[in-house]
């Protein structure tokens, strides 16, 4: 019986989670199409411009070719219908769906965008670790000075300033794209320079959000550390690293956890700029592209795709959450 009730318990927020995810993006999908449409100009004047032929007779007949002379609500319910059979509508700028031009990006974005959080949550944590197991002494202190830096350095600066000393000065690393043109690598010497294209754009993306980690750890640490359940593992005999790792840590990882859930977004928002300032070739660069062409097609593609991930990201740590914490799966 208490099993039936836990499934069906299960089984209700399930569905209550689904619900909510499906709402929001209706609404995502809602805002950005009005936020589009309130944005001067469209893809038909920019390609009649483009083309040298900006007369009115020739925007007028790109607006009909590609819809753009629709009411706002005809284009609405367009969007709507294209949705409905997975489809995000065809790129007037680049002549292709749109699906295909954000999935031939989507994993240059997600390499970097991955790649940062990894490092962010590591070196967060361990910096935050050391700093609650040094309190008041040098390490702590030098470390807290290193997380203010990093939290208050603009990312884009810091991407530049590391261009201009890592790439330019010293010659130690690329300046930007993704692969050496001048090479045709292969296999893992194809991987090894991806690699090392990444190293400068993932660390002045992650340096921002490892200050982050590495301050709330530290005060996760510092609170756990009161509390009963470990002066009993200390009175029965627990070693300190035991105590530290094993009873304060994983404890401590449910508020970090649960704050990376919540930048998640924010981080893929720094992630589109960071493409830009290295010319990483991502969705940040497609978006930036397609906003300078009008083709807004594209970037409500982008937007929602954007806004599924983060929805996605949030049902992960909710996952990551019960296994960390066992009492908050029965809630």
């Amino acid at each position: 019986m208490f099993d039936q009730s836990s499934r069906r318990r299960k089984s209700l927020k399930a569905v209550n989670s689904l619900s909510r995810s499906a709402v929001t993006i209706l609404c995502v999908v809602v805002v950005n199409f009005v936020l589009m449409q309130m944005l001067p100009g469209d893809a038909a004047e920019v390609l009649a411009a483009e083309s040298g032929s900006g007369s009115a007779s020739t925007v007028i007949q790109l607006r009909q070719h590609f819809g753009l002379d629709r009411s706002v609500l005809e284009q609405f319910f367009a969007y709507l219908s294209n949705l409905a059979q997975l489809s995000l509508g065809v790129s007037p700028r680049f002549n292709l769906p749109v699906t295909e031009l954000i999935l031939s990006r989507l994993g240059n974005t997600l390499l970097l965008l991955l790649s940062a959080m990894g490092i962010a949550l590591s070196s967060g944590v361990i910096a935050g670790v050391v700093m609650a197991a040094n309190v008041g002494r040098w390490p702590d202190r030098l470390l807290s000075l290193l997380a203010l830096l990093l939290y208050s350095v603009p990312a884009f600066w810091l991407g530049l300033m590391a261009i201009v000393f890592f790439a330019v000065k010293l010659e130690w690393l690329p300046t930007g794209g993704i692969v050496t043109v001048s090479q045709n690598n292969q296999g893992w010497d194809a991987a090894l320079d991806i690699c090392w294209h990444l190293v400068l754009p993932c660390l002045t993306l992650a340096s921002f959000y490892v200050a982050i980690f590495a301050r709330l750890t530290r005060s996760a640490m510092l609170e756990i550390s009161q509390q009963d359940f470990v002066r009993t593992a200390r009175a029965k005999g627990a070693g300190p690293l035991r105590v530290l790792l094993v009873h304060m840590l994983r404890n401590a990882l449910v508020p970090v956890s649960t704050v990376a859930g919540m930048h998640f977004g924010a981080l893929m928002g720094g992630a589109l700029v960071i493409e830009v300032v290295f010319s990483w070739p991502g969705m940040g660069q497609l978006a930036m592209d397609s906003v300078m062409a009008r083709d807004y097609s594209v970037v409500l593609g982008i937007l929602l795709l954007a806004s599924v991930l983060v929805i996605i990201a949030n049902g992960l740590v909710d996952a990551l959450h019960a296994w960390l914490d066992p009492r908050i799966a029965q809630d």
